[in-house]
């Protein structure tokens, strides 16, 4: 089976999506591997790990093939120590609009000031409500993508 991941990201212009937010998690990560058409990336996403693979995206940057799978803390906290430098921190919040759910990334460390939403979807080509706080699309733009962000942090640009 294969495993798709369809999203579209964007920059976030207020702090309004706090007050909308249903929940709000830690997350530290790194990479093992941060080649665009293969990463591998390593999350310790509140008291969770996790271990995940990506691929290549697609020429309009909404769709790639992910694959992930859940791993026990301690075995991603000592996967961390192997990741490359430049782990990232961020606070992440889940925010309904409409029928989606966004996720909207507060980043921390070098890449304090940025702040990005993302929201999956079925098919590329899926309407989705766009709550007043969502800026500028992003997708598919290779700087604000993780893996790039744990290499050139965004307090750099």
């Amino acid at each position: 089976m294969e495993h798709l991941e369809i999203e579209r990201k964007f920059l976030v212009t207020s702090h309004a999506y706090r007050q909308e937010a249903t929940s709000q998690t830690r997350i530290a990560q790194g990479y093992l591997n941060t080649d665009p058409e293969r990463t591998v990336r390593v999350r310790i996403m509140g008291d969770r790990g996790f271990l995940t693979i990506k691929g290549g995206p697609n020429d309009s940057g909404t769709t790639r093939f992910e694959w992930e799978i859940e791993i026990s803390a301690a075995e991603a906290t000592n996967l961390i120590d192997l990741c490359n430098s430049g782990i990232l921190e961020k606070i992440r919040y889940e925010v309904p609009v409409g029928r989606h759910l966004f996720e909207v990334d507060e980043f921390l460390g070098e890449n304090k000031g940025l702040v990005v939403a993302e929201v999956e979807l079925n098919h590329e080509d899926e309407k989705f409500e766009r709550p007043n706080w969502l800026g500028d699309e992003v997708t598919g733009q290779r700087k604000y993508y993780n893996s790039q962000l744990s290499k050139i942090p965004f307090k750099t640009w």
